[in-house]
């Protein structure tokens, strides 16, 4: 995508050439801006959660722009230089160079841990701050903070808002024992599958490692992983029907979901339940609508909006407006992908908000002096389900980034654990069909 799109006070359209209605050009030129670098993967296999990441951010960059942009620098907006992976790893690389050239001071993405992973240089190159929304693979902080700790680099640029691999196992095997003890089951077999790219790897190897450490009462008896995308997963779900699965636990992307459940249901395959340790593919609107009866009751560990919070309400039914198109009449939900954009923007305001209150001026920009700030995070006012504050410990990763377990009911994601953020009772063993 080669045009720069600014955040106005109008409204978006969300899509591969998503645009943002705003002023009139005269009248942003004669405000100050900050350009923020705004990279997801909106074209390619995982558009539609990379459109949605792009639509949470829009419209958090536009609520910071008419509640008086950055106060601390001048009431600086937020001009919002969009980016497309298009779900590669080397155009997202390209992509971050060029928005990097075309001013962008900050940068914020992508989704895709590969995408991630592969802008992490041009941050560190190029000395740009760099707040990951969505990823999950640990080495994308971590490699970098083991670098500037062993004096191969002086400062780390990127942070991260979102759980790591690491996080998601820990709380998938917290939460998978919780709920077997509270459905009154004590499933014994759970399989394991995995779309074998880096996120789905990474994944795969902290439920594991998680499970290990805890030691429930229950077993991982089989790990099938697939190549992603996958062409047919026949093969995979008749090593899953073998392995005579009390729950089935997959790590999916959204076109290897949409396999992956026909599948098991073509095959018949036996289970209490289907219970996600933590992927995209299981809860969005597309999804939803391809699936239907065959997502019913299925569960998935995931990062979620809070919806006992009334603000996280208001956004979540204004982003329903706003991403009304054929396929979704009502609008799309706020959902993981949108409030982690959403909170990454919100972030980013405070962040800078600081900086200016430090002495950061708009026309001796310095990077350092925002990662200064970035480390000084306690930032309250997220929308996502958490465990406290955004503030970022020495790797770097929000250390109070945690998930909630979802369950698809009436065709639509809604919390079921923990108990303080649920807001329906969850539905296990799943009701045969």
């Amino acid at each position: 995508m080669k045009a720069k799109q600014g955040v106005g006070r109008r409204s978006f359209v969300v899509g591969a050439g998503a645009a943002v209605l705003g002023f009139p050009a005269l009248l942003r030129a004669q405000a100050p801006a900050i350009k923020l670098g705004v990279l997801h993967t909106v074209t390619g296999p995982l558009a539609e959660p990379g459109q949605a990441c792009r639509a949470g951010a829009q419209l958090a960059a536009e609520a910071i722009n008419q509640a008086g942009g950055v106060k601390a620098l001048g009431g600086a907006k937020l001009d919002l230089l969009l980016g497309d992976t298009q779900s590669k790893p080397e155009v997202a690389r390209q992509e971050a160079e060029r928005l990097v050239n075309a001013g962008a001071q900050m940068l914020m993405g992508t989704f895709s841990s590969g995408d991630t992973n592969a802008v992490v240089p041009v941050a560190q190159q190029r000395r740009i701050p760099f707040v990951v929304d969505i990823s999950a693979a640990d080495p994308i902080t971590a490699n970098v903070a083991k670098s500037v700790k062993e004096g191969q680099q002086k400062v780390q640029y990127v942070y991260r808002v979102f759980p790591t691999a690491t996080m998601f196992g820990d709380r998938a095997v917290q939460y998978m024992t919780e709920i077997f003890k509270e459905a009154g089951l004590a499933p014994k077999r759970v399989v394991l599958l995995y779309a074998n790219d880096l996120f789905g790897q990474v994944q795969a190897r902290s439920f594991q490692a998680a499970h290990k450490a805890a030691g429930p009462a229950w077993d991982i008896v089989e790990v099938i992983p697939w190549p992603e995308p996958p062409a047919d997963l026949s093969t995979e779900v008749s090593k899953l029907k073998a392995a005579k699965p009390d729950i089935i636990a997959p790590i999916t992307r959204p076109a290897s979901a949409l396999l992956l459940l026909p599948e098991i249901e073509k095959q018949r395959v036996e289970a209490m339940g289907i219970i996600g340790p933590g992927s995209p593919g299981l809860y969005e609107a597309g999804q939803i609508a391809k699936l239907k009866d065959q997502i019913e009751f299925v569960m998935d560990n995931v990062p979620w909006p809070n919806f006992k919070n009334p603000k996280t309400r208001q956004v979540a039914e204004e982003y329903a407006k706003r991403t009304v198109d054929a396929t979704n009449p009502k609008g799309k939900t706020f959902d993981t992908n949108s409030v982690f954009s959403y909170d990454g923007m919100l972030l980013i305001a405070d962040v800078l908000e600081r900086a200016g209150r430090d002495g950061l001026k708009l026309d001796k920009w310095d990077p350092d002096a925002v990662v200064t700030s970035i480390k000084k995070s306690q930032f309250e006012g997220g929308l996502a389900v958490s465990a406290g504050p955004i503030a970022f410990n020495e790797t770097g990763d929000n250390r109070n980034a945690t998930s909630a377990t979802i369950q698809i009911l009436g065709q639509k994601p809604v919390v079921v654990w923990p108990k303080e953020a649920a807001e329906q009772k969850l539905v296990l063993p799943r009701p045969k069909r």
